[in-house]
């Protein structure tokens, strides 16, 4: 299995084990699912509730969103209240990628340049429908990854977008 993670923050990003199509060869799209988990439940062997507590009843634990989002602890992100703030942030992101690039893959520079521009035209011209999260650590000077809702197969699908040349893989 491989982990890709954010190359400026260690965060772990997503896996392997979801559907993955690579956009422009710059853009991995992720296929999530909408997931709702509840908590486990704790009963001892022999163990009988006492009445009073079966009346009560228990509040469980319900955790609802998207399977990716969830198993790789992203935080939802609300930096960017419109295109503008979040393209400043792209050119200061995009600034720092190519510099690590042109030291560890100085074959990939023309690629990233050349295909970034145009898969991000694409994808800002769809703003306001974009939801944007970061890794664990909450730290916006790494990769803000992007999601929307898109209908596939008559069914509302979220679809994760993350930066390749901002990644690393590593194999567990």
């Amino acid at each position: 299995m491989k982990i890709y993670k954010d190359i400026i923050t260690n965060d772990e990003m997503f896996a392997d084990t979801y559907k993955i199509k690579l956009v422009d060869e710059v853009i991995y799209e992720v296929y999530g699912k909408l997931v709702t988990r509840s908590g486990d439940q704790i009963q001892l062997s022999g163990a009988n509730p006492s009445a009073e507590e079966a009346d009560e009843g228990t509040d469980e634990a319900v955790e609802t969103g998207v399977d990716v989002i969830l198993n790789h602890r992203l935080v939802e992100s609300f930096a960017f209240g419109d295109k503008k703030s979040y393209t400043l942030y792209l050119k200061d992101y995009m600034k720092n990628i190519l510099g690590k690039l042109q030291e560890s893959a100085p074959d990939q520079v023309d690629v990233f340049k050349t295909n970034m521009n145009k898969a991000m035209k694409d994808i800002l011209g769809r703003f306001k429908e974009l939801q944007f999260f970061t890794g664990e650590s909450m730290d916006v000077e790494g990769m803000v990854a992007m999601c929307e809702y898109r209908d596939i197969d008559g069914q509302s699908t979220p679809v994760l977008m993350f930066f390749k040349h901002g990644l690393e893989e590593e194999k567990v």
